[in-house]
This record gives C-alpha cells, structure tokens and sequence, in this order.
C-alpha cells in the first residue's frame, strides 16, 4: 500500500514573518510611517515573537524599517535621496543594456512581447502588484541580455525599491498604468528596429520620469 504524501514542510517562523513583512512594504499594505508590533506580526503570522524580532533585524539591515526598542518597527517611507539614487543608477545601467540590445534577438523580443501581454493583463484585472512585477522584468530582461553579469547583478539589488516605487506611481497616478505599457512599447519597437539611440533615448525618457513621479510631481504626464 502507498504510503500517504507527507505534508509539504513549511518555511522556518522567522522566514515566513520576514516574507509577509517584505510583501506588505512592498505591496503598500504597509506603507511608510506605519509602526509594526512584535505582538500584531507575530498574531498575524502565528509564531512567537522570537522569529519576528530576527525578521525585523533582516528587514532593518535591508533598508525598509527601522526599529525602536519596546515600541515595534517603523516602515520607512521611500527618501528623495533613494529615488534619486535609484534613478541614476537604473538609467547608467538601462541605457547602456539598450544600446548593447539592439538590434534584439528573436528570443529577447518574444520575451518581452509576453511580458508586455502581461503588464495589460495584469492591469485590466487591477493587480498593480503583478504589473509592477511584470514591468520590472521586462527591464530586467534587457538588461540581462547585454551579457555583463556585473551590471546584472548590480541591477537585481535594486529589485525591492523599483517594485515599491512602481506600486507607489499606479497608486498615486493610476493614468500612468496605460502611458508606461505604451512607453514600453516603444522601446520594444526601437530594440526590434535595431535603433540603438532611440532605444537608449526611450529607456531615458521612461525611467527620468519615475522621480518625479514618485515625489508627485507628473509635469511630463501630458506631454506625450
């Protein structure tokens, strides 16, 4: 007789709080300024504090909290300095991958096609989460296909702070959702062509706009 299936193991305490603590900040469920307990995340998980208090160092050493002791974790709003730092670097980055891309393999095209179906699926059902995803890895695909497993690497460290900045843009301009599939677009086509400048010119012009955006300043929103 077949032995039944043991049940699936489930992830240690500490990784399931820091998992659902990174997802909530991520997602904006958890916005910055809001104060978590040690009781209120160890309730919601259902594990003891012990796992929550090496969660929040993990989540602290990251960037995205700040502890007080006996009072809980502070989610740390996104800093005109980070926007700023992160912008810079994904634009040295992108534009360069642009460049280089161009003009693109079948493979990178297909994959970028699909992912594109997936930001105007993503968004006709509401999940901005998932579009953010979707669009941040249709950027990551250029910029893994330039071949630089350093630059490759560098980009996956901004990962966390470009899902929650896009989330925060849809949240606060929701037009946007629409206007960066079409900027999207547009650098596909500019990759597909093999215009190098104009796929650099389109990936700065895309990603320029993120700051301002983020510190709600949406100047360049009609002027496409």
């Amino acid at each position: 007789m077949a032995s039944a299936a043991a049940p699936a193991k489930q992830p240690p305490a500490a990784d399931r709080v820091y998992d659902h603590v990174k997802q909530a900040v991520l997602d904006r469920r958890y916005e910055g300024g809001t104060l978590l307990t040690e009781g209120g995340l160890a309730e919601a998980v259902g594990v003891s504090r012990t796992p929550v208090r090496e969660a929040l160092l993990r989540l602290q050493a990251e960037g995205l909290i700040k502890l007080y002791p006996k009072k809980g974790a502070l989610v740390l709003p996104v800093s005109a300095q980070e926007i700023g730092d992160v912008v810079e670097t994904r634009l040295l980055v992108e534009e360069h991958a642009a460049r280089k891309a161009a003009p693109a393999n079948p493979r990178l095209i297909a994959r970028l096609e699909e992912l594109l179906d997936e930001q105007r699926r993503c968004a006709a059902e509401g999940d901005l989460s998932a579009v953010a995803v979707a669009d941040r890895c249709f950027h990551a695909e250029i910029v893994r296909s330039a071949g630089n497993q350093i630059l490759d690497r560098l980009y996956d460290q901004l990962r966390d702070r470009q899902l929650r900045m896009g989330v925060a843009v849809m949240h606060a301009h929701p037009d946007r959702i629409a206007k960066n599939i079409a900027e999207h677009a547009e650098i596909l086509q500019a990759l597909r062509t093999g215009d190098a400048d104009a796929a650099a010119e389109a990936v700065h012009q895309h990603v320029s706009r993120v700051r301002l955006l983020v510190r709600g300043d949406d100047r360049w929103g009609d002027q496409r």
